[in-house]
């Protein structure tokens, strides 16, 4: 045997030993159903994998920020991988008082003034929803993920990305569905280079938890707080 083939039959067994897989660029669509039919904007709809069998690569260092401005959280939707800390810098002239009571990772921050800022970690898998015990304007979400691979949908539904072929556990989250039927969708799949499309997956649209939450006490907000202003 030559050396040619001798290298060739080398990186076979190279790569079957060590488990590589063919990278397959993986598309697919969401279709959001509400009360007057298909929406005409499906965009911010996270799609994510789970490897099945062998464990998602660790995510790459990032420093992760829920800015809290204008009496408003930005970014409004923050992904993050399990177990992330994310910090909560208040750049408002006032007081704000951050909490999640909401599945994923309940906190409460208390107040804090102008210029100050709070961290927390996010080591429970799932969407935390944030709000402000005095501005009840304010909302925002965290979505912790055990995966690097998700996309977010685009406004026609569409999402992209690159996976290694194999079998996988995918999962959906959309703020206006609600999430005991988010649960139904998770579906294992197989992606290879003969399936690089997911099948459609089809939400039903409903209001949002922060449509008339309460605050960190579970009562309702009353009037405005002295703290809210100069």
């Amino acid at each position: 045997m030559g050396f040619r083939s001798w290298r060739s039959l080398l990186v076979v067994c190279i790569f079957a030993t060590c488990g590589f897989a063919q990278t397959v660029h993986v598309t697919g669509r969401v279709e959001i159903t509400g009360k007057k039919g298909p929406a005409k904007d499906a965009s911010n709809v996270v799609v994510w994998f789970v490897p099945r069998g062998t464990p998602a690569p660790p995510p790459a260092p990032k420093q992760y920020r829920l800015t809290q401005q204008n009496k408003r959280f930005s970014p409004h939707l923050l992904i993050v991988p399990v177990g992330a800390a994310v910090e909560f810098p208040n750049k408002d002239p006032f007081f704000h008082n951050v909490f999640s009571v909401y599945e994923g990772t309940p906190f409460d921050l208390g107040l804090y003034e102008s210029g100050s800022s709070k961290m927390v970690h996010f080591n429970r898998p799932g969407a935390s929803y944030i709000f402000c015990n005095i501005h009840p304007e304010m909302s925002a979400i965290v979505l912790a993920l055990k995966t690097p691979y998700y996309d977010t949908s685009n406004a026609k539904g569409e999402y992209s990305l690159d996976l290694p072929a194999g079998e996988y556990e995918l999962g959906v989250w959309y703020e206006r569905t609600r999430p005991e039927d988010l649960k139904t969708l998770s579906r294992r799949v197989t992606i290879s280079a003969d399936a690089p499309e997911v099948s459609r997956i089809t939400l039903t649209e409903s209001p949002s938890l922060a449509e008339g939450h309460k605050n960190k006490y579970g009562q309702s907000y009353e009037g405005e707080s002295p703290y809210s202003v100069h």
